[in-house]
């Protein structure tokens, strides 16, 4: 299955304001249901087991409503570990008010260099073409004090049924239609690799998760 890089529609600006909500309110269900929040605390956990932290400041890229690292930070405080947690997108119309949030381009992050223990990421690597992804994980290392950790579809033509069988799981088009241009123009864990390979010289860490679902770690 070769990659399609089709532009998605919550990217744009034009995308209506009840769409936009109603399109990160599904993300938010299907990143509880099917893995998403499950592969962040996974690599958070992993994080902490090597480093023998237990407190962390992090940087969500492109997060959206931000639920993501919320509620793994809620399941990882079972285990003693923290996150202080900042959100940041591109569009303000993405942001949870509540949250200590800001807008800003992820390619240019406003930050001094180590500002956060980690930078990580959900849903958003496959966002980027090569170029760009190897952009952000230099300006992501660069920022983060210990890793940077990015959460992924992984592109299979099993993973493209399963999304068009969940279609009436979802309550917006937007997302229907967002949901097949995401697994299409998703990397495979082999992909990620040799991209991240040419511009990261450090330690990096692939994993595969439930429902098609990758993790990476780069390792400062």
């Amino acid at each position: 299955m070769q990659r399609v890089n089709t532009e998605e529609i919550l990217d744009s600006s034009a995308c209506p304001p009840l769409e936009v909500a109603a399109s990160l309110e599904d993300l938010c269900r299907i990143n509880r249901w099917f893995g998403g929040v499950a592969t962040t605390r996974s690599l958070i956990e992993r994080v902490a087991a090597k480093t023998g932290q237990k407190h962390f400041s992090l940087l969500e890229v492109a997060s959206g409503l931000g639920e993501v690292p919320s509620l793994a930070a809620q399941r990882l405080a079972r285990k003693g570990i923290s996150l202080e947690i900042t959100d940041l997108d591109r569009f303000a119309s993405h942001l949870r008010h509540g949250h200590r949030a800001l807008v800003a381009d992820a390619l240019a992050l406003p930050f001094r260099d180590g500002s956060f223990d980690m930078v990580s990421c959900s849903l958003f690597a496959h966002h980027l073409d090569p170029a760009q992804l190897a952009a952000f994980a230099a300006e992501a290392t660069r920022v983060s004090r210990r890793a940077v950790l990015i959460n992924d579809l992984i592109r299979h033509p099993l993973h493209l049924l399963l999304v068009y069988a969940g279609f009436p799981l979802m309550r917006s088009d937007v997302s229907r239609a967002d949901g097949v241009a995401s697994v299409r123009r998703a990397y495979t864990p082999e992909e990620m690799r040799k991209i991240l390979s040419q511009s990261f010289p450090g330690k990096i860490e692939v994993s595969r998760h439930y429902l098609f679902r990758m993790g990476v770690i780069l390792w400062k």
